[in-house]
């Protein structure tokens, strides 16, 4: 996955190893600003699991990966647990700041398994959809279960002792305002609405969109693939474009969830956040594609900062008992019989066109 940190690196050590030849260490955005804040250079499970450096099943370094790509051990940060303490703030910053000295700093997480402590999803089978600029669909587990032939990532959760898979859309709701304003529109809320709007007949006829505007992680794994419109015609309007766009991120996270792997029937509610989420018309058109209840709190947006913010609480001697509380419930989506029918007929004619089209992208 070229957007995974070990890549990256490769790419610097073959374009300009000079550069490279002058790592000290390599450190992921929020250990930077940790090692700024505290002095120490530490990480934690589910941010390293993106690096591809880490041997996600034992929770440690991989010595053969970091081989791989020309480091060891020595270049890495300390490993913790996100719900424990990585250090205090320095004594300089507190004194700054006016705040005591031993201000403790939390391992952290990743924004997508942070996501997970602040809608309270720590135990398996929990979960979330997001329909942020990327789309989400994410699952704790009690083990680590990779599947990468899928693309699906097998991580390691911020809380200790658990996983997640997760499959990962790179286009969702910033397709969504891509088509807004390609059509004009006023704003996002208002191309819904006229998309929400449309009938059943009318959305069978509409066109159909593959949200590849970025490439796609899963379940293909390719930075080439490309955004598609297919079945344009003449009298087609903004309404039809941006239903189009809901459907295909509709579609993406439904490959995602059926690349994740056989699961019991998906009738344990998902909670759903992200900026997309506040779209009711949306919200209904994923519960009927993905055929499970979808929960929607009033606070989801904000889901990862407070995630972030729990898990200092752990880190300072909370329980998870009284942490990780799933987050007051503002509506709840159920999937519609009808709506649900007419995307299982058209599901089929969106999975064939990746096959069809991949050799011209």
């Amino acid at each position: 996955m070229p957007g995974f940190t070990a890549p990256k690196l490769m790419w610097l050590r073959q374009h300009e190893p000079a550069l490279f030849a002058k790592i000290h260490q390599v450190l992921l955005p929020k250990d930077w600003l940790r090692l700024q804040l505290t002095g120490d250079a530490v990480s934690e499970m589910s941010d390293a699991s993106g690096t591809l450096w880490l041997d996600v099943a034992q929770r440690r370094w991989s010595e053969p990966m970091l081989a791989a790509s020309g480091l060891d051990v020595s270049h890495m940060p300390r490993l913790i647990e996100g719900s424990a303490p990585s250090g205090t703030l320095r004594a300089s910053l507190a004194e700054q700041w006016g705040l005591p000295r031993d201000v403790i700093v939390a391992g952290g997480g990743g924004d997508n398994a942070a996501t997970a402590v602040g809608i309270g999803a720590a135990r398996a089978g929990q979960g979330f959809v997001s329909l942020g600029t990327s789309g989400v669909v994410f699952r704790v587990s009690d083990a680590f279960v990779p599947a990468p032939e899928q693309a699906v990532h097998a991580f390691a959760h911020a809380l200790p002792g658990r996983w997640h898979q997760m499959s990962v859309m790179l286009s969702a709701a910033s397709a969504f305002g891509w088509v807004t304003e390609l059509t004009g529109s006023a704003d996002e809320a208002q191309l819904a609405s006229q998309a929400d709007g449309l009938s059943l007949t009318q959305r069978a006829r509409a066109p159909m969109f593959l949200p590849y505007l970025s490439g796609e992680r899963t379940p293909y794994n390719n930075p080439h693939a490309s955004g598609v419109f297919i079945g344009l015609r003449g009298d087609h309007t903004a309404a039809d474009l941006g239903y189009a766009v809901m459907e295909g991120v509709g579609f993406g996270l439904m490959d995602g969830l059926r690349a994740m792997g056989p699961c019991e029937p998906c009738t344990a509610p998902l909670a759903l956040v992200g900026g997309g989420a506040r779209s009711d018309g949306w919200a209904r058109l994923l519960a009927s594609g993905l055929g499970c209840p979808l929960q929607r709190s009033g606070a989801a947006h904000a889901a990862a900062a407070l995630g972030a913010a729990r898990l200092a609480w752990l880190a300072h001697g909370g329980t998870e008992a009284e942490v990780c509380q799933p987050l007051p419930l503002e509506k709840s989506f159920e999937p519609d019989p009808a709506l649900s029918e007419l995307l299982a007929e058209r599901y089929p004619r969106y999975q064939a066109l990746y096959p069809a089209l991949k050799s011209l992208f």
